[in-house]
């Protein structure tokens, strides 16, 4: 499944190459946080509805409430490109959150990723209890709060 799974985000990624913008355009906002070469990097793209694999293996492992409610959320990460609703897209501290995602895709690698989160939807929901979840909430809070400038980069590695 876990081939399936990483095959299918390449072909996602690559069916929106024509629409995707690059991070680098944050360079101000994230100053300080973000490294100019993960933003030069990192790329993001406005979409009607979030790409979400709906497979019945996902479904049997339990995370059909994920697939089903996702509503529940505005973005999704899959390797070093996030998607976002409409209503997102000029939402600064969504786009810090899923910048975290792609540091934690690009740490851990895809599959070990893949694993790691469905893992953790299965035990936690979509929360911040789910550590990875946890980690993105609790930097983007950081940074909603107007904390001075810190590596982001540097904290997730040493958080994973």
């Amino acid at each position: 499944m876990l081939d399936f799974l990483e095959s299918w985000i390449d072909d996602v990624n690559y069916s929106h190459l024509a629409v995707r913008r690059p991070c680098s355009t944050f360079q101000r906002q994230f100053r300080g946080f973000y490294s100019p070469e993960l933003l030069d990097a990192s790329y993001y793209a406005i979409v009607d509805a979030l790409p979400l694999p709906d497979l019945p293996e996902l479904r049997e492992a339990g995370l059909g409430d994920f697939i089903a409610n996702q509503n529940q959320f505005d973005g999704i990460t899959y390797k070093d490109t996030y998607y976002l609703l409409p209503k997102a897209a000029d939402d600064v501290s969504i786009h810090f959150h899923e910048l975290v995602h792609v540091i934690q895709w690009r740490e851990l690698g895809p599959r070990a990723f893949i694993q790691r989160y469905i893992e953790e939807i299965q035990t936690f929901g979509y929360s911040r209890q789910a550590p990875l979840e946890g980690m993105a909430f609790g930097l983007q809070d950081h940074f909603d709060e107007g904390a001075k400038p810190f590596d982001v980069e540097k904290e997730v590695f040493e958080s994973l």
